[in-house]
């Protein structure tokens, strides 16, 4: 997605369109500029200061629960958007499920979920043993139901739903764990994606009668939301965007763009206001927003108010920047500012700064047809992504889906115990590793898939033992095969005579293994059996 870079020698450069209203907010006001809560200001350019954190560069691993409101169908993604498309999947199984979305909306699909099987410490202890060294948790999705308790959005899980404090919980077991914590965070778009939910059925016996979108408070005397304004939900008291009618639009209106009705003051003060508190009466090191660049970018400067916020907080609580803040389809300048996330898929290259690819072994909301069809990812598969990704200098972060009822099932949790397998042996060759001077050789790289606009480059490519990738520890190289050999010897070309090799060492097995270094490369005689699946490490050691 191509983008207008909106920076002037470190002012916002905002659409003329949009500055009456940034004015009306005071976002604006040099007072406020100059009222410095700490070293960074909620410009670009200040933002550019910041340094990714050691412990982040070392984790590479981390695991997260995308787990909300939207897993309780079990029927997969963008539920809450989905069930008001007339004729989709999920518009007919709502239908069949529920009933009908004029009169079972979204905010009655709430209303059921009641995470009456949810353990927060079991679940972070599992992905702990599994090697992840950072946690990260559901906050609240685009359906904009927040995950913890705000005194700025009543449509919460303390007050509805569950009844139960889902940040909170993953908070604490994080900190017993002894896991970073960190919160994603994706209701910013709520304001179109839900438009949807304005709209009609245009054929049959329910045809032109509205859906819930635009219901408003006084329609709820008497029903189990009474109090409860469902615009403070679903946001929908306004225009409909541009081709709203069509419902791939919104992946071209993500940025703000091309006809997207814009949010008004209050909606955009209202998302800063419930960020700002999450971050200070939970405390995550992580942010991960679901957003090209910052959220709100470049209508609104809520997201660039947010990172500052955030990064001051974390200097003040701990003395140094310990904070991280992932960004979608950053341009040159916002790659200095927060850490670049790429969306179910790799870069194709080494890249100068730490970066996350963000993927899950299912979908991302629970379906249960993939459980029931055995779709998942296997543990090899994250394994050998995962060594793809360290290997180019960055780190990977997996979804595991939940149930609605916030238990794991039995086929997800045995990949997260073969993930873990692999890591007791193989660990080494990731935490806290860095680059070599190439990422790794073999046919896979001949036939990189190129990268979209958000990343959704991965799967493309079957890797094999021949495929090698490469980390670095001090004076030790990592040569991790993505799969298992099936010849006596391994031949690697990118350490022929020059780069003298000293020792060679399988994890996993006793005792050193001979080897030759000739022009063509280092030939390695291996074991007739590997203790690993789906990976073996060579630890090299030498002047390389």
């Amino acid at each position: 997605m191509k983008r207008r870079t909106l920076i002037k020698g470190g002012v916002l450069s905002l659409p003329a369109f949009f500055l009456s209203n940034l004015k009306g907010a005071g976002l604006l006001n040099a007072a406020m500029m100059n009222n410095k809560p700490g070293p960074f200001l909620p410009t670009w350019d200040s933002l550019a200061e910041y340094q990714v954190p050691e412990w982040f560069r070392d984790a590479k691993f981390g695991m997260w629960a995308h787990w909300g409101s939207q897993c309780q169908p079990e029927r997969g993604d963008w539920y809450a958007r989905e069930m008001y498309i007339e004729g989709s999947d999920k518009y007919k199984f709502h239908c069949e499920k529920y009933g009908h979305p004029s009169k079972f909306g979204f905010k009655d699909v709430i209303n059921e979920w009641k995470a009456e099987k949810w353990n927060p410490e079991e679940i972070v202890s599992l992905y702990k043993n599994a090697g992840a060294k950072y946690f990260m948790a559901l906050a609240n999705h685009h359906d904009n139901f927040d995950l913890f308790k705000s005194k700025y959005q009543k449509w919460n899980s303390v007050n509805l739903g569950p009844k139960k404090d889902i940040i909170g919980g993953w908070a604490k077991a994080a900190k017993h764990n002894g896991l970073p914590f960190g919160v994603s965070v994706h209701s910013a778009h709520a304001w179109s994606w839900y438009e949807t939910s304005q709209r009609a059925d245009k054929n049959g016996s329910m045809a032109g009668i509205a859906y819930d979108g635009k219901i408003t408070a006084a329609a709820g005397k008497g029903t189990w939301w009474e109090g409860y304004d469902p615009q403070e939900l679903y946001a929908q008291n306004h225009p409909l965007s541009e081709n709203s009618q069509d419902n791939n639009v919104i992946h071209r209106q993500w940025n703000w763009g091309n006809g997207v009705t814009p949010p008004s003051k209050a909606y955009c003060e209202n998302f800063y206001n419930r960020v700002t508190e999450l971050i200070d009466k939970y405390g995550p090191e992580l942010i991960y927003f679901d957003d090209t660049a910052l959220p709100l970018w470049p209508v609104s400067d809520a997201g660039l108010r947010i990172a500052a916020h955030l990064y001051n907080t974390s200097i003040k609580k701990h003395g140094n920047l310990r904070a991280v803040i992932y960004g979608k389809i950053l341009n040159e300048q916002q790659r200095k500012c927060m850490v670049w996330d790429i969306e179910r898929g790799q870069s194709n290259q080494i890249e100068p700064l730490p970066w996350q690819t963000d993927t899950c072994i299912g979908v991302w909301h629970y379906d249960r047809r993939v459980y029931d069809n055995n779709r998942y990812k296997t543990a090899t598969t994250v394994i050998h992504t995962l060594a793809d990704v360290v290997s180019k200098n960055g780190n990977l972060l997996l979804n595991i889906p939940l149930r609605g009822d916030g238990s794991i099932d039995e086929k997800s949790k045995k990949v997260v115990e073969e993930i873990g397998a692999w890591m007791k042996i193989n660990s080494e060759s990731i935490f806290a590793t860095r680059p070599w001077k190439i990422f790794g050789e073999g046919p896979a790289m001949k036939n990189a898939a190129p990268l979209s606009g958000q990343g959704f480059n991965e799967g493309k490519i079957k890797f094999t033992a021949e495929d090698i990738r490469f980390t670095t520890k001090g004076n030790t190289l990592y040569a991790i095969l993505l799969g298992i050999p099936n010849t006596p010897q391994l031949l690697i070309q990118s350490l022929a005579t020059g780069n003298k090799v000293e020792h060679a060492k399988l994890l996993g097995y006793d005792g050193n293994l001979t080897f030759n270094q000739t022009n063509e490369g280092l030939k390695v005689n291996l074991p007739n059996q590997f203790t690993s699946n789906g990976a073996v490490v060579l630890k090299i050691e030498g002047a390389i």
